[in-house]
């Protein structure tokens, strides 16, 4: 298997360690906002990854999937409960996650995988 989703992943690790440089508390102020919004609550983290991933599929961010691909994986989430959550994506956006929730299944396997 072609790993191109963790390249996608590392692509973007150094444009975004010299952006999170030059606006740290953007960047602080997000990573809190996530940290607090993924964590256990009414809504379990794999949940949330879920929902996160669906989200990512509707607004076509690779990077974005790349991170709910593998917090889903993180958090096992099962390869059924992916594929019901683009379901949600594909219902909710039609044709467009058509082309976007395969990549998202796709980076689910590649992380589910190791």
């Amino acid at each position: 298997m072609v790993e191109k989703y963790r390249q996608i992943q590392d692509d973007l690790r150094v444009p975004a360690k010299t952006l999170r440089g030059l606006i740290p508390d953007i960047y602080s102020g997000f990573a809190d906002m996530h940290r607090h919004t993924m964590k256990d609550g009414s809504l379990d983290s794999k949940t949330k990854e879920l929902i996160a991933l669906a989200i990512s599929i509707v607004k076509r961010c690779d990077g974005c999937i790349v991170s709910h691909a593998k917090g889903a994986a993180r958090n096992r989430a099962t390869r059924e409960e992916v594929a019901e959550a683009i379901g949600v994506a594909i219902m909710m956006d039609g044709a467009t996650a058509t082309v976007y929730g395969p990549r998202a299944f796709e980076a689910y396997e590649e992380f589910s995988s190791n």
